[in-house]
């Protein structure tokens, strides 16, 4: 994640669902990943587990917006456009003010309300869709490098083009095996310089000690 001036953010931990639960079982796992270095954490689960963290000193990086671990209740689309959606977004935001998080990411939102909530909150608002009035731009590694050829987000900008690599080297890979098969079924893998060589007297001791001879 940059900021405009390009400045990083720190080492943000994952705090995700599955096999985290209950606000106890994300508390032990932001102590332990506190203690391998991190400087904060993503969390976007309920509020009230989110406040834990915050009432236990764990800096904590909320979501606001298309929240993908809420999709059931919004579907894969923009949040925030009616100006109900916008208050319900804004509601969110000073909810997570009250509690204690410190920054939270704003996705897939209208540039105007973007801008607006980062102008209105202490909070870091970090943007991925959400124009450039946010905080900072935050993209996936998979966007930017373009991994996928498939859909690509409507705020996703690609600056390299993985798939088509990926793609020739699925290629290659496969052609390396099929001749690493036909070389081992010809007789042409493995020759002499490949194998592991020993001394005649030690091969005709070995037998004679199976009393093979």
């Amino acid at each position: 994640m940059l900021c405009a001036g390009g400045s990083a953010v720190r080492w943000v931990g994952r705090l995700r669902g599955g096999p985290l639960s209950t606000a106890e079982d994300y508390l032990r796992a932001a102590f332990h990943f506190t203690a391998m270095g991190g400087d904060c954490f993503y969390c976007a689960a309920s509020l009230d587990i989110q406040k834990v963290l915050c009432d236990n000193h764990v800096p904590v990086v909320a979501h606001v917006g298309l929240i993908p671990s809420y999709i059931t209740w919004t579907g894969w689309r923009a949040v925030g456009k009616t100006a109900t959606e916008a208050r319900a977004v804004w509601d969110h935001v000073k909810q997570l003010e009250a509690i204690g998080c410190f920054g939270a990411e704003l996705e897939v939102v209208p540039d105007r309300l973007g801008a607006f909530l980062s102008k209105n909150t202490p909070m870091i608002m970090l943007g991925m869709g959400a124009g450039p009035g946010a905080d900072a731009q935050y993209l996936f590694a998979e966007d930017v490098l373009g991994c996928t050829d498939g859909h690509k987000p409507r705020h996703a900008k690609t600056y390299r083009n993985f798939a088509a690599d990926y793609a020739r080297l699925q290629t290659e890979r496969v052609a390396a095996f099929r001749e690493f098969i036909a070389d081992v079924q010809s007789g042409g893998y493995p020759q002499p310089q490949h194998n592991v060589t020993m001394k005649d007297e030690d091969f005709d001791a070995f037998r004679t000690d199976l009393r093979l001879d």
